[in-house]
């Protein structure tokens, strides 16, 4: 994964005044030396209760899992502390919490694009690589813990997106396997919207609401064309060709191809309005799955449905790699017990069980083939494959301000407020400065 440095020279002082006096939602860069980022491990010690701060958990199948831990150490209990749904409100409030040095969070459940950001910026300790077992884990995953080759978080969930699609109208509408093109997957919508049973489904969802969703969909869209949002030299690439593709299957497929709210619509929302039996195509993470297939009559599409790598313009997309992984807080509290309840959460046996409860993607690479896993999620070895291949949002210790770019300029685009060529123009020019070192 490309990592982009933060620009030089800026004290720590500087960095939580700056952060502050923005209220943060962006970092202002950390230390451009070669020395130790983060909170160094020297400060591993402390044992006593802590706190494990995460997005909701709809499955329930956490607090079991905390429950667990507690039960066995009762001197050394975690709290649960939930955020909100959406990744941008969790990224401030921990970013809050981070400039105050308030230790009222311990464990935090990070997106894996905020790695570089949290490490800069000294708010995550740096991990002793000896006392965490990565040996099993997907190589994509463990890169996305790692900070200038130095460990800050542990893998403890991955993410790639799959093209959900509602197999029994394809097969009601004689379309034998799931598209791999763009136009293939138009084609099977215009057969599907024949069918008296498909007549009222909208064809294709992904998210296009002002959100960090939107950077997921526009690195998917423009990767799969080719291009990329920032170079391999760091530096903005948005005036291409390619870019341009990406950005024009967007704009089209809103226009043409999605429900009249997509830009309404967010992780959820999508969800739901799957679940309802309005989609012939969806693009959507793992989590979904569980969810939909639920026979309690809260999903329509229950054993309805199947999963396929996500299209692309001449062939198989390409997926964005997500995820989320355990760091702790250079302000917390009891760090020991903070590496424990780390390793303890993303160990095997509690991978597989929250595989079973949720249908997250793990990372440690054996169950992808356990044949168990397989039997009940068939998805898994198509999942992994996206995961190996996928591409990972711009990684920047700015990061804050460049997806804030990339959501704007995106929505513009796709809401028709600018053509995509003038959105890719002034994306280009807003990015440089971000990501020039």
């Amino acid at each position: 994964m490309r990592r982009i440095p933060p620009n030089g020279g800026t004290s720590l002082a500087g960095i939580v005044a700056c952060a502050a006096l923005a209220l943060s939602l962006t970092a202002c860069g950390g230390d451009d030396d070669g020395g130790s980022q983060g909170g160094g491990t020297a400060g591993l010690e402390g044992r006593g209760p802590i706190t494990f701060v995460t997005g909701k958990d709809r499955s329930g199948n956490l607090q079991k899992q905390v429950d667990a831990w507690n039960s066995d150490h009762p001197q050394e209990q975690v709290r649960v502390i939930e955020l909100p749904d959406e990744p941008n409100d969790q990224r401030q409030q921990m970013i809050q919490n981070a400039t105050t040095k308030s230790d009222a969070y311990s464990v935090l459940n990070l997106d894996v694009v905020w790695t570089a950001e949290f490490a800069a910026n000294r708010w995550l300790v740096e991990l002793p690589k000896d006392k965490v077992d990565l040996s099993a884990m997907l190589p994509a995953t463990i890169k996305t813990g790692q900070y200038r080759d130095r460990l800050y978080a542990v893998p403890s969930t991955s993410d790639a997106g799959m093209l959900y699609y509602r197999e029994d109208l394809l097969e009601k509408a004689g379309i034998a396997d799931p598209p791999k093109t763009y136009q293939e997957m138009w084609d099977a919508c215009d057969k599907v919207q024949r069918l008296p049973e498909g007549e009222d489904a909208d064809c294709y969802f992904t998210e296009v609401n002002k959100t960090e969703s939107m950077t997921i969909s526009a690195v998917e869209a423009i990767t799969a064309a080719g291009g990329s949002i920032i170079g391999p030299d760091g530096k903005p690439a948005l005036t291409t060709p390619q870019a341009r593709q990406g950005l024009e299957f967007l704009v089209d497929a809103k226009k043409t191809r999605m429900p009249k709210e997509a830009v309404t619509l967010d992780t959820e929302g999508g969800r739901r309005y799957f679940q309802s039996g309005k989609l012939v195509f969806q693009r959507q993470w793992p989590y979904q799955y569980a969810l939909a297939n639920e026979d309690d009559g809260s999903s329509k599409v229950a054993g309805e449905f199947a999963v396929a790598p996500l299209p692309g313009p001449d062939g198989p997309g390409v997926a964005n790699l997500g995820g989320h992984n355990l760091a702790i807080s250079a302000f917390a509290a009891n760090k020991a017990t903070s590496l424990d309840f780390i390793n303890y959460l993303t160990g095997a046996d509690a991978q597989r069980a929250n595989l079973l409860a949720t249908s997250q993607a793990p990372t440690i690479a054996a169950l992808y083939d356990d044949p168990e896993m397989v039997k009940k999620f068939p998805y898994l070895p198509v999942l992994k494959k996206a995961i190996e291949t996928a591409e990972p949002r711009p990684v920047a210790v700015k990061y804050g301000d460049v997806t804030a770019a990339i959501q704007g300029e995106m929505y513009d685009a796709v809401t028709g407020k600018k053509s995509a060529e003038q959105a890719l123009n002034d994306l280009q020019a807003k990015l440089g400065p971000l990501t020039a070192h």
